[in-house]
């Protein structure tokens, strides 16, 4: 009965489709710039390799919950950073869902932009040397390098680590709920981890909430059967 109420909820379905676009939208983001910087740090002097990659372990290493109280600091709309830094004062960013959502995804992609980039870059690293200069000496253009030898050579590399950011961000949960008690109206931004917690702690919907988590799991598989079915086609060739 509880799967039955589940699925004929409207608001649930909404809710799904909020998390997944969320899930997509963030998790894209995350690889773009976190690639960005793998290949920053891998072209860049050793001084300069090693500010990055210790500016990225402090914001790797910073717990969640202290990180959300300088986030919710910066972006408060009474006596927030951002506000003073665009002169917009009394900007609520955190009411309305678009921007609630925007603040949201720049946190989540912050957070977990150093693990993408330090994979990423251990990927870059395999690639030998001798093949680059060898695309070179053919008259192969720097982009040409990156699409044709690069990416291929680290494809498991990033398929893996999209793979990992796809089933993190679809559960995403501290980020938004501490947000959502900076003054948003969590009706309208609840996301999938935040829901459960709704039905609940807040409503004491044990049941119910327990039948979300379960669809959770499942949609988790099913939006990341595509690669499991590749690294089971690899292992099977292998």
């Amino acid at each position: 009965q509880n799967y039955v109420d589940l699925f004929t909820d409207s608001y649930m379905w909404v809710v799904v489709g909020r998390s997944v676009a969320f899930c997509v939208i963030v998790a894209a983001a995350t690889m773009f710039v976190g690639v960005l910087i793998a290949l920053l740090m891998r072209s860049a002097p050793k001084w300069v390799r090693l500010c990055i990659q210790i500016s990225l372990l402090l914001a790797w290493a910073m717990p969640v919950v202290a990180a959300m109280t300088i986030w919710s600091w910066l972006f408060d709309w009474r006596r927030g950073l951002v506000n003073w830094v665009l002169g917009t004062s009394g900007h609520n960013w955190l009411e309305n869902p678009l921007s609630f959502f925007m603040v949201a995804g720049i946190i989540v992609i912050w957070m977990s932009v150093p693990f993408v980039a330090f994979s990423v870059y251990a990927g870059l690293t395999q690639v030998p040397n001798e093949v680059l200069e060898a695309a070179a000496m053919d008259g192969a253009s720097p982009l040409q390098q990156m699409w044709r030898i690069i990416m291929p050579m680290i494809k498991p590399v990033l398929g893996i680590v999209l793979l990992l950011q796809i089933i993190w961000d679809l559960r995403v949960f501290t980020q938004i709920y501490m947000l959502q008690g900076q003054g948003s109206n969590p009706s309208e931004t609840n996301l999938l981890g935040t829901y459960i917690y709704q039905l609940g702690v807040g409503r004491g919907d044990f049941g119910t909430a327990s039948a979300v988590s379960i669809f959770v799991l499942g949609l988790t598989v099913l939006l990341s059967w595509g690669y499991v079915r590749y690294l089971m086609k690899e292992e099977s060739d292998a």
